[in-house]
C-alpha cells in the first residue's frame, strides 16, 4: 500500500491519500471536517468534496503553521481539550459517519511485521491486547501532537483518514503509550490530561487515577508503535527500543502469572 502524500504550497496543502482509501468515507470525513459542529475543533477542508486523481484520491486544506519540535512549548492542554470537545459532539447531528479507522491501522501494522526475532517479540505482546470494541463518539481515530496546526489564532485538529465513530479512549492511547514508556514528560502528560479533563471529556473520569481506564488502550498503542518502527526503513531509535522493550515485558508478565 502506497503511503500518502503532503505537498504544500504558499497558502494551501495538497494531500495525495494512500491508494486503496474508500473515496465515499473520505467524502464523510471530510464533509464532517467542515460542519458547522466541528466548527473550531477540525481544520476544515477548502473544498469538501475529494478529487480523483489516477488511482488515487487527492483533498485540499488551507496551510496551518504545525507544532513546533519542542516539548516545552507544546501546546498540551489545548490539545486534550480539543479532543475533549471533538468526544462531547453529538454524533446524531453529524448525518452518515464511517467507522473510525483505529482498530484497522493497529491490526493492519501488526499484519505486515516481516519476520524477524524483534517482530516475534512484538507480535507475542500483541496476543496479550485486548481486542477493541466498538464505540460510538466521534473520535479522531490517528491522533499525536503532529495532528495539531494552529490556523487564524487557534489550534485545530488536521487529518482526517481515520475519523469516525470509535472509543474515545483510542485518541489517548499513543500519548499514554509514550508516558508508559517514559518517552512523555510528566508536565506534557499532566497538562493534557488538565485539558482533557476541562473539557469533559468522555473518556476519563473528572478525576482520580486516569490509569486504569487508560492501561489497556496504552497497551495496544506500544505493541502498534513498536510495529511501526519495525516497518519503517531507518535505524531504531530511543523510543523504538524503549517500545520493544515494553513488549518484552508485556510477555513476560504474561508467562509468570
Amino acid at each position: 500500500m502506497a503511503a500518502g502524500v503532503v505537498v504544500s504550497t504558499a497558502d494551501e496543502v495538497v494531500k495525495a491519500h494512500h491508494d486503496g482509501v474508500d473515496g465515499r468515507a473520505l467524502a464523510d470525513r471530510m464533509r464532517l471536517a467542515a460542519h458547522p459542529a466541528l466548527h473550531g475543533i477540525l481544520l476544515p477542508p477548502k473544498d469538501c468534496r475529494p478529487i480523483a486523481v489516477g488511482d488515487r484520491w487527492v483533498s485540499v486544506w488551507p496551510l496551518g503553521r504545525p507544532v513546533a519540535d519542542d516539548e516545552a512549548t507544546a501546546p498540551w492542554a489545548e490539545a486534550g481539550g480539543l479532543l475533549a470537545r471533538l468526544h462531547r459532539v453529538d454524533p446524531s447531528r453529524l448525518g452518515p459517519i464511517p467507522a473510525a479507522g483505529t482498530p484497522a491501522r493497529l491490526s493492519g501494522a501488526i499484519s505486515r511485521l516481516p519476520a524477524s526475532r524483534d517482530a516475534a517479540t512484538v507480535l507475542a505482546a500483541w496476543e496479550t491486547v485486548a481486542p477493541l470494541e466498538p464505540g460510538y463518539h466521534l473520535v479522531h481515530g490517528d491522533w499525536h501532537l503532529g495532528q495539531l496546526v494552529q490556523y487564524r489564532g487557534r489550534w485545530l485538529l488536521i487529518d482526517v483518514d481515520d475519523l469516525g465513530l470509535g472509543d474515545p479512549g483510542w485518541d489517548l492511547g499513543r500519548i499514554a503509550a509514550g508516558y508508559a514508556v517514559g518517552a512523555l514528560p510528566e508536565y506534557g502528560w499532566q497538562r493534557f490530561l488538565a485539558g482533557y479533563r476541562a473539557g469533559h471529556g468522555p473518556a476519563l473520569p473528572l478525576s482520580g487515577d486516569p490509569w486504569p481506564f487508560l492501561e489497556p488502550i496504552a497497551r495496544a498503542f506500544v505493541v502498534y508503535t513498536a510495529a511501526t518502527a519495525l516497518l519503517t526503513d531507518r535505524p531504531l531509535d530511543d523510543v523504538d527500543r524503549a517500545m520493544l522493550a515494553a513488549c518484552r515485558r508485556m510477555t513476560d508478565s504474561e508467562e509468570t502469572r
